[in-house]
């Protein structure tokens, strides 16, 4: 297992209940693995199943994202224009 943090804004942050959450992650999960671990606990994240977006560090990264262990990933609804 390795250990990540979830950090969360705007809509999802109120989803969840909180800004950020250590996780523990089997080893060669993805952004994908993260994001589905995260609707079984959250099923209301399921209405953002197409539009998240996910960063670490300085760079947006697909789902697809080979996680290790410390990242941080941000995981963001959609920006949208006021």
């Amino acid at each position: 297992m390795i250990k990540v943090r979830a950090e969360f804004y705007s809509r999802l942050k109120e989803i969840v209940g909180a800004s950020t959450l250590e996780l523990s992650v089997p080893e060669n999960a993805t952004v994908a693995d993260l994001f589905a671990h995260l609707q079984e606990t959250y099923p209301q994240l399921q209405d953002f199943e197409r539009s998240t977006l996910f960063g670490i560090g300085v760079d947006f990264v697909d789902r697809n994202h080979k996680l290790n262990d410390g990242d941080t990933v941000a995981i963001m609804p959609p920006v949208q224009g006021g």
